[in-house]
Formats: structure tokens, C-alpha cells, sequence
């Protein structure tokens, strides 16, 4: 979808350019992520690809065709354009801010409502309590869900995002995540993501460019770059706990052994022998519903447990029951916090298996021989 050949920009009065030689591909339907420390040409590439800044040299192409050869406003109107500082305009509405571009292209006023409830409703806002609002009278989170909601106006298949969550506190950080990595599975646009925090890039990239001093570095997926590190300035840029980061990538559900056994209230006084029987090392509890309601491991069977402290010792536990869509980075906070040595794994409130902190390790290793 975006070729860079070779880019190359150096401003005025400056003798270092703020990119060097920049040869990149961006798949179609991918989310690319800049990332690297300030100053290293990030946000500048971001507006070399829509035309705000020109190329000194080396060229851009978009779905094949250079951008000097098309007309710089309509370029920008087919690309959707975040910014940290949002930029919503402060004297119009919500609804005004989010059809400045459809206005641009003609739409008429109920294909533009009809445009705008849809994003507010995709972005998780109600429209009909957010469209007639200032951007004042919003949060910092909101805004920056409106400033998404006024890049997709007019569905461009592709959108420039340079930090567009770095304004807000982490909670709502992460959650804006978590939102737009959800819509993007629907969406399938082309993105170029700009950040300066390695976390975010791994999370939210399906290839990562690190930059320093306006050259590329290395340009590969989370895994690959976490996993073979092109250099000391890359390695040190991702930090020494690059293989904890490394477990952010994969989820529970993909490691979870399969559940060996499970028990009722009326079958806690065998439990030990169908635990042996069943080779089991961990046991799920059941509620009267049939739902997972805690865990039992091996090393509770101590001679003289009568049913009822089993019970509660497996209720306990609740905690260490997570869902199979957990990271594994996440997975292994639990197992330390709650000093457990196995994790039930649930789908909805039906147990699929479990996961133990050897399981995790002896995983993690793996991927880092491999």
C-alpha cells in the first residue's frame, strides 16, 4: 500500500537530515509503527507520506502511484491523519468536527448524520449525548476517540497516527488500545502508527521501524525484532526484559494443557485418586451451575483434608481462573502475585485447561531458541 525509496529530508538551515535513505513497505491492511527516541525522523515520515512537507529526495508511493503526482489536498483528503494534539476545532460541535471532510467532498447533510452516528457509535460514544457537544466539555479520552472517529469519516484506506494516545493518563491509554486494535480487526486499513514507547509499539504493531538519528535501524515484526535484535542500540532501546516483553505477544489459550479432571462438591472426598487417575496435576472446582469456581493443585491432597477445606482452599483461588485471551505477560503477573504455581484457563465460565509458571518459562525459551 506505501512504498518509501530511499527518502531522504533535510529542513533548511540544517546539515543532518532529519531522514536518511529510508527504504520501507507497509502491507496493506498492516499497522506500522515508528518508533524510537526524539528526533529520530518518526513524525516527519509520517508527513513526508501525506504531502505536508516535500521530499528532498527518493520517492513515496502509495498503492503504486508517487505521490508528487497527485494533487497535495486530495491526497490528504483520502488519508486519515491523528495527531497527539488531537486538533479538534474547539468553536464546533463534535458532529461538525467529524464532517469537515465529508463536507469537503460534497455529502449531503443526512448522509453525513447518518456518517457521524455511525463513527460515535463505533467509537463507543453515544451520539446523541457527544455529537452536540464543544470539545471542552469532553475528556481527554473522548477527544482523542473523536479525533479517530474524524480521521475514518470517509473510510480512507489509509490513516497516519503520530502518538495519538500520548496525551492521556495510562488507564485511558489503555484502553483506547485495546478500542482501536478491536476496530482495526474490522477495518483492515493501512496504518502508520508513531510512538516513542516501545510497549505500545509492540502492542499495537504488526511490523515495528525503529529509528535513530533519522535511519532505520531494523524493521520486522514484534517477535522477530524482540527475538533477534539487530543491534546494541536496538537491544538497549528494548530494554533487558525483552523476553518478558516478548510473552505481551502470545495469549494463554495458545499454551494451556487440557483439562484432566474436574469436581463437584459431592465428588471433593475422592478427589486425590481421580486426580491420580487422571494424571492430573490440577484440578478445576465446580459451582452447582457447573461454572469454574476455583482450582486445586497436587500438592493440597495432604493426608486428613476433609472435603469442606478443599473446598475453600479451591475457592480461594478464584483469582489464578483467567480467560483464555490473556497474555501471557499478564498471565505471569497473577502467577507472582498470587505466589500460584498453575493458572485455570476459562472460556466464558467453562474451564479448556491450564498453564503453569514452568509451562510459561519452558515456552518463552522455546520461542527464544527458535
Amino acid at each position: 500500500m506505501i512504498e518509501l525509496k530511499a527518502v531522504t529530508k533535510v529542513y533548511s538551515g540544517q546539515t543532518a537530515p532529519a531522514v536518511q535513505n529510508l527504504t520501507m513497505t507497509l502491507l496493506d491492511g498492516e499497522t506500522c509503527v515508528l518508533v524510537g527516541p526524539s528526533g529520530c525522523g518518526k513524525s516527519t515520515t509520517l508527513r513526508l507520506i501525506n504531502r505536508m512537507i516535500g521530499i528532498t529526495s527518493g520517492n513515496i508511493l502509495i498503492d503504486g502511484k508517487d505521490i508528487n503526482d497527485s494533487d497535495p489536498d486530495k491526497l490528504r483528503m483520502g488519508i486519515g491523519y491523528v495527531i497527539q494534539q488531537i486538533g479538534l476545532l474547539p468553536h464546533r460541535t463534535v458532529a461538525e468536527n467529524v464532517a469537515i471532510v465529508p463536507r469537503l467532498y460534497g455529502w449531503d447533510k443526512e448522509r453525513i448524520r447518518v456518517r457521524v452516528d455511525q463513527l460515535l457509535n463505533l467509537i463507543g460514544l453515544d451520539p446523541e449525548a457527544t455529537r452536540n457537544k464543544f470539545p471542552s466539555q469532553l475528556s481527554g479520552g473522548q477527544m482523542q476517540r473523536v479525533g479517530v472517529a474524524r480521521a475514518m469519516a470517509v473510510d480512507p484506506p489509509i490513516m497516519l497516527m503520530d502518538e495519538p494516545f500520548g496525551a492521556v493518563d495510562p488507564i485511558a491509554r489503555n484502553k483506547l488500545q485495546d478500542e482501536f486494535l478491536r476496530l482495526q480487526q474490522q477495518m483492515k486499513k493501512t496504518i502508520c502508527f508513531v510512538t516513542h514507547d516501545i510497549n505500545e509499539a509492540i502492542k499495537m504493531g504488526d511490523r515495528i521501524a525503529i529509528c535513530n538519528y533519522g535511519v532505520l535501524v531494523q524493521y520486522g515484526t514484534p517477535e522477530e525484532i524482540l527475538t533477534h535484535p539487530a543491534n546494541d542500540f536496538v537491544s538497549d532501546f528494548i530494554g533487558h526484559d525483552r523476553l518478558v516483553k516478548k510473552l505481551s505477544l502470545f495469549r494463554l489459550e495458545r499454551i494451556c494443557a487440557p483439562v484432566r479432571c474436574t469436581v463437584s462438591d459431592s465428588e471433593l472426598p475422592g478427589v486425590a485418586q481421580k486426580m491420580r487417575d487422571r494424571q492430573a496435576d490440577a484440578c478445576f472446582y465446580l459451582d452447582a451451575s457447573g461454572a469454574a469456581a476455583g482450582l486445586l493443585t497436587a500438592a493440597d491432597l495432604k493426608e486428613g483434608a476433609t472435603p469442606e477445606h478443599l473446598k475453600q482452599l479451591a475457592l480461594s483461588r478464584k483469582e489464578t481462573l483467567v480467560q483464555g485471551s490473556l497474555e501471557l505477560r499478564d498471565a505471569l503477573s497473577i502467577l507472582l502475585e498470587y505466589g500460584a504455581e498453575y493458572l485455570g484457563v476459562l472460556n466464558g465460565p467453562e474451564p479448556v485447561g491450564t498453564v503453569s509458571m514452568a509451562g510459561i518459562r519452558n515456552f518463552s525459551c522455546k520461542k527464544e531458541e527458535d
